[in-house]
């Protein structure tokens, strides 16, 4: 399914964080927002998962703009992993990926053959099958962190939104939970992720989009987006932009020397 955002406007009293950004993700497409902190990537996603109401814009999910339908029926085509999710005291990693089935229950639709089904594929395309009467409280991050992917999966939705999700994890588990993003869209589903590594998102992206100040400054393959010049507009500093000699994907090295920003330069001199 495809996701689509149109001059989306979004923010907090006396802040915009999302200014007027347009964005388009083809069905099936891994899309890797990157820019610093506060940058407005966070809102962003909040606001295409029925989150944050937005100032201004529509979030289309195929032919429906999300924001005119009811909460429980866009929780049928879009999934949001937060940043920081939080779990409820000794739950097991079976119950954790049962709550993504909450959106599919109802009153006059109770637990089925349907939701054990999503759960133990869920469980079996995350790896997490052998965890599955274990305390989430008891994983190590990698496995906790694919735990929470295996929720959002059960949930079967067409669009996943992950805020961050390979954060705190050492590279071993980080490549892990991303070589799984890159299966389930292969498999047909449409994921945005916000990441901090360049590299990461170069790797296992399709297309990347860099945002500043809520606005989005580039957008393209990683390729043809990610160089030295949109890393200093980014971030402020000089880098090196080497290549990957498996696949050709661009690899971000940061040099010692930090650019010196016009504040900077007006306080030294």
């Amino acid at each position: 399914m495809e996701l689509r955002v149109e001059k989306l406007s979004a923010g907090y009293p006396g802040h915009t964080a999302v200014d007027g950004v347009d964005l388009t993700v083809p069905s099936g497409q891994v899309v890797a927002v990157v820019g610093p902190n506060g940058c407005g990537k966070s809102t962003l996603l909040r606001c295409m998962a029925r989150l944050h109401q937005p100032a201004a814009g529509r979030v289309f999910a195929g032919d429906a703009d999300v924001w005119r339908l009811r909460q429980r029926e866009a929780a049928h085509r879009i999934a949001l992993l937060p940043q920081s999710p939080q779990a409820p005291e000794a739950v097991t990693v079976a119950g954790l990926v049962r709550y993504g089935r909450h959106p599919h229950q109802g009153l006059f639709r109770q637990w089925s053959y349907e939701d054990e089904r999503a759960v133990t594929d869920a469980l079996a395309a995350t790896g997490t099958t052998g965890l599955a009467d274990r305390r989430l409280d008891q994983l190590s991050g990698g496995q906790r962190q694919r735990c929470w992917l295996a929720m959002a999966l059960a949930q079967e939705t067409p669009v996943v939104l992950l805020d961050e999700p390979t954060s705190a994890l050492d590279i071993g588990h980080a490549v892990e939970v991303l070589d799984l993003v890159r299966e389930v869209a292969d498999a047909g589903r449409t994921i945005v992720m916000v990441v901090h590594d360049l590299a990461a998102a170069a790797r296992y992206a399709d297309l990347v989009v860099a945002m500043r100040d809520g606005r989005v400054i580039a957008s393209g393959p990683p390729r043809e987006t990610i160089d030295t010049a949109l890393v200093r507009e980014l971030y402020g500093i000089e880098t090196d932009i080497l290549f990957a000699p498996s696949d050709g994907s661009p690899v971000v090295v940061p040099a010692t020397t930090r650019v010196r920003t016009d504040a900077a330069a007006a306080v030294s001199g």
